[in-house]
């Protein structure tokens, strides 16, 4: 059962990880702040799993970067594009009509037990 929990819960994390990110980035943040923004808010990301998904989200035009070189140790700075942002707001509006939904669903199974 551990396994097939744990496969499970790697699913859902997955799915939603983008969109933590993508909610980070209305304002530019490099991936170190990103990291620590999102930790903060009990959402943990491994650096392995960030980087690759802001390559994937700025391929797909949902980011812009920039190289900030004006301290000692250059920086790549993300926000989300126009387009980005379009598209964070539609997933955001779906995020909560299903948090609304599955909330629906599990309150009727917890109803359901004790009837």
């Amino acid at each position: 059962m551990v396994n097939l929990l744990d496969s499970y819960m790697t699913e859902l994390r997955r799915g939603t990880l983008p969109l933590a990110v993508l909610s980070q980035l209305r304002k530019p943040q490099y991936g170190y702040s990103l990291v620590q923004g999102l930790e903060s808010a009990g959402v943990s990301i491994e650096q392995s799993t960030l980087y690759p998904l802001l390559r994937r989200l700025e391929k797909q035009d949902l980011l812009t970067s920039s190289w900030d070189t004006t301290e000692s140790r250059p920086r790549k700075y993300y926000v989300l594009s126009d387009y980005g942002i379009e598209v964070f707001e539609q997933l955001k509006g779906e995020w909560e009509k299903m948090t609304l939904e599955l909330k629906s669903l599990l309150e009727g199974d917890e109803r359901s037990e004790f009837d």
